[in-house]
């Protein structure tokens, strides 16, 4: 979930939410990443999102908030861009030549004071007693794609913003 925070001066930067917590397979106890999380047995993915959202960093968002990225990359091709793909799931597919994971992008805007903002930066969240160790790092929107450059899922969501953004769609 790209969860993009915003003064109520919108001459200010726009920030967005990583998660730092352990990720044992890739070989790092402080991976930068973006808040997500897995669907449970029941539930929508928006659903599952806006669960996870509160989980991971404190923050209420409703399901009808969040914009589903990847499914409107998908509906806003064209016929002459679009492939048989009807059988495929509506999110992106991290590693299709070795998995069917698939993985559809959220966006959620809120705003917030810029105290609140500051208090966000280095919170520690997730659920503990399920072995969860999340740090919140806040940093501006503008440099998400460096500063967790290592994570697939994040710059995917940085790709799909910049490009339905550039074209008007968010």
């Amino acid at each position: 979930m790209l969860l993009i925070l915003q003064t109520p001066n919108r001459d200010t930067p726009e920030y967005a939410i990583l998660a730092i917590q352990p990720r044992v397979a890739a070989g790092s106890l402080g991976f930068i990443e973006l808040p997500a999380g897995m669907l449970d047995d029941a539930g929508t993915f928006a659903g599952a999102a806006a669960k996870e959202i509160k989980e991971e960093t404190g923050l209420t968002i409703q399901e009808d908030e969040l914009v589903d990225m990847t499914q409107l990359a998908l509906h806003s091709r064209s016929a002459d861009q679009s492939t048989d793909e009807s059988h495929l799931q509506e999110g992106i597919y991290p590693s299709p030549g070795g998995s069917d994971e698939f993985i559809p992008v959220f966006l959620a805007r809120k705003t917030m004071k810029v105290d609140e903002i500051e208090a966000m930066k280095g919170k520690l969240t997730g659920l503990r007693d399920h072995g969860e160790k999340i740090t919140l790092k806040v940093c501006r929107l503008d440099e998400v794609w460096k500063v967790a450059a290592r994570d697939g899922k994040t710059l995917a969501a940085m790709a799909l913003y910049d490009g339905l953004k550039r074209e008007g769609r968010l």
